[in-house]
């Protein structure tokens, strides 16, 4: 069997269990709690790999391979960024969420924020913050499709509008039909898939180096001055700002709607604890693999024009082709799934969050909903074809935005007391306003400035307008 055909019938085995998913679950998707929340009835596999996918898609595959394969030892600095966001999010964020959304009775994270429709201010807020999610989460579901389009042309040399189409249309199909059900269960799926790769493809690509002393040394003898320094051989004041603005990635978990509403869909206490130990075990799992294998990739391949497909030509060199080609299928298929969870909280916000009233008809709830999926998913494959930012980049622009923006005033909110609608609303503006103005000036882009500095003053709006209360 050629590597071809092992592609092929892995991408097709794939796909028709996804929409065997969607299929089952749309029986399941009656109402809105349903489409949106599944009912809040998410186990703790379920919660704890959904939620980790959702989080880590194309940018953990391809972006943190890539980026250890380009910058170097430096990258090593994006493992407590991210498993720290990780265990903020689980450990501190989740518990309290999931028990206020539940006396609640809030759908979305927006819902939850701007309270109920006729509370002051919650129009404004609903409004600003469906502008903030279709943004950035357009630009999101941009990058799955493009990273998808990516590995279709490095594995079939096919052209892109023809890579992003097919996988698209599977993921809107899915998501269209199941709704937030078949998005959980799919993404669990692709949990599982990243997991497995991101154990077997570093430990071969080590062994072929010829173990950790080796890429030590190989690093060493292939790497400049800049590519073995921990701050890329920066002076002390840019190399402070470098490593801040990498652990700054991990202050945006909080704020994202696609990743937090699991919490507010587990069904029970025991279940979140059980997930969050799965959800911890994953990242480390997974972030410590796309670190080695990137810098094995540098030592054992020939340069790279796109480091981002450093992953992809990692697999096809330390595994037989028909091996190398049931991974690469398997993860461009997770790749691909991880846009239906952005998808799904778009059309919440849009149909939703953002209406002055709502529909009292669920199914026609559902109907629209499922129009909106459709439309998004158009507006991000044309964003895909026509952008020509990097993976990382992209993803870490909508992740830094609506981090900034929904992060201090969800955590102020849950743990520190109620905020003052007015304070809500200015936290949201500030820290989305803030970190999209870093992201544009070139000397501010990727630091500290963008990645911190946007988190701290919103948390700062929203801490001075809690609403304190006496005894």
């Amino acid at each position: 069997m050629s590597e071809t055909t092992a592609i092929v019938i892995t991408l097709v085995v794939y796909k028709v269990a996804l929409l065997g998913i969607g299929i089952a679950a749309q029986r399941r998707t009656q109402s809105a709690d349903d489409f949106f929340l599944g009912g809040r009835s998410l186990g703790p596999w379920v919660a704890g790999l959904s939620a980790s996918a959702s989080s880590s898609s194309a940018w953990s595959l391809l972006g943190v391979s890539g980026f250890a394969y380009a910058k170097g030892v430096s990258a090593v600095w994006l493992f407590p960024a991210c498993v720290g966001g990780f265990w903020l999010n689980w450990y501190v964020l989740a518990p309290a969420l999931r028990q206020r959304s539940l006396h609640s009775g809030a759908l979305t994270v927006t819902e939850l924020l701007a309270g109920p429709r006729t509370a002051p201010w919650s129009r404004a807020i609903r409004r600003v913050s469906t502008a903030i999610v279709l943004v950035s989460l357009m630009a999101y579901v941009a990058s799955q499709f493009q990273g998808a389009g990516k590995t279709f042309a490095e594995t079939f040399s096919m052209p892109m509008t023809e890579a992003v189409l097919l996988g698209s249309a599977v993921v809107v199909v899915y998501t269209m039909l199941g709704g937030f059900l078949a998005v959980s269960i799919t993404d669990t799926l692709q949990g599982l898939v990243m997991a497995l790769a991101s154990v077997a493809l570093p430990v071969a690509a080590v062994v072929h180096v010829g173990g950790l002393g080796a890429l030590r040394a190989g690093i060493e003898t292939l790497g400049s001055a800049s590519y073995t320094s921990l701050t890329q051989g920066m002076p002390m004041a840019a190399g402070l700002g470098f490593v801040l603005g990498l652990l700054g990635i991990g202050l945006g978990y909080p704020g994202q709607p696609h990743v937090v509403n699991r919490f507010m869909a587990i069904r029970d206490e025991r279940s979140l604890r059980q997930a969050r130990r799965i959800a911890m075990v994953w990242a480390v799992v997974l972030y410590t693999g796309m670190i080695v294998l990137g810098l094995c990739a540098r030592v054992l391949l020939p340069p790279l024009g796109d480091g981002e497909v450093a992953f992809v030509a990692a697999a096809r060199w330390v595994f037989p082709p028909v091996v190398a080609g049931v991974v690469l299928a398997a993860v461009l298929s997770a790749i691909m799934s991880t846009a239906d969870s952005q998808l799904l909280v778009a059309a919440s916000a849009v149909v939703h969050d953002a209406p002055a009233a709502t529909d009292d008809d669920p199914a026609r709830l559902v109907r629209r909903s499922r129009v909106v999926v459709v439309v998004l998913s158009a507006a991000a494959v044309v964003a895909a074809l026509v952008g020509d930012a990097s993976i990382f980049d992209k993803v870490l622009f909508a992740w830094t935005a609506m981090g900034a923006a929904f992060g201090p005033v969800l955590l102020v909110t849950v743990l520190g007391g109620d905020v003052k609608p007015r304070a809500r609303l200015a936290a949201i503006v500030v820290g989305f306003v803030c970190a999209v103005a870093a992201y544009w000036v070139p000397a501010t882009a990727g630091t500290v400035w963008e990645r911190v500095v946007p988190f701290v003053l919103a948390l700062a709006v929203a801490w001075s307008g809690r609403v304190r209360t006496t005894a």
